[in-house]
């Protein structure tokens, strides 16, 4: 019969997560991940295998929680225009601690490339699902007549998508707030009537 866990696997996953999403893969070593949950190797290796499985439950872990976010927003009873305002406000940081560390998914897309396909296929979905939650508000904007049916919902969700994701980048390059803002609040207002 094997030994017990000694610690708490969802806390040292967020813990991983955090640390991925400052340094990335390639610069976290495992002793960088050790020294931050505070936990064996080999205890991390029984649970998650290698630093790779490990990176991809991360992954796996801030689309889900970002997903969920989201949701949130969508699930809220105000307007298609505010709820996209809010999802805009979601995407900035909030605080000097978090502002260059822009979105693990795109800091994940920009170090893997199309190297690694199951990372890639991680990213992927979550750009689908963001794009996808954000086509149901756009659609739903449309019918009510406060943005433009100039082009299709999934369109226009394709282009605050891209934003979104640009303005991730920006932030991850030092860029200011202000010009992050300006970037989104551009977008965002393109498609309004």
């Amino acid at each position: 019969m094997g030994r017990p866990r000694e610690f708490d696997v969802e806390r040292a996953l967020q813990q991983s997560m955090e640390l991925f999403w400052t340094k990335g893969f390639k610069s976290t070593s495992f002793e960088d991940l050790t020294r931050t949950t505070r936990v064996k190797k080999q205890s991390l290796y029984c649970v998650f295998d290698d630093k790779r499985a490990l990176f991809l439950k991360a992954l796996a872990l801030y689309r889900e929680h970002s997903i969920a976010v989201l949701e949130e927003v969508v699930a809220q009873d105000m307007s298609p225009l505010k709820k996209l305002e809010y999802i805009c406000e979601l995407t900035l940081s909030h605080n000097d601690e978090t502002l260059h560390k822009g979105c693990l998914m795109v800091n994940s897309a920009l170090e893997f490339g199309s190297d690694d396909e199951e990372v890639i296929r991680e990213v992927e979905l979550m750009f689908l699902e963001v794009e996808q939650i954000l086509e149901k508000v756009i659609r739903s904007g449309q019918e009510q007549q406060v943005i433009t049916t100039r082009y299709t919902s999934k369109e226009l969700a394709a282009h605050l998508n891209n934003a979104i994701l640009g303005a991730k980048v920006l932030e991850k390059s030092g860029a200011s707030r202000d010009r992050i803002e300006a970037v989104l609040r551009t977008s965002f207002g393109l498609i309004a009537t």
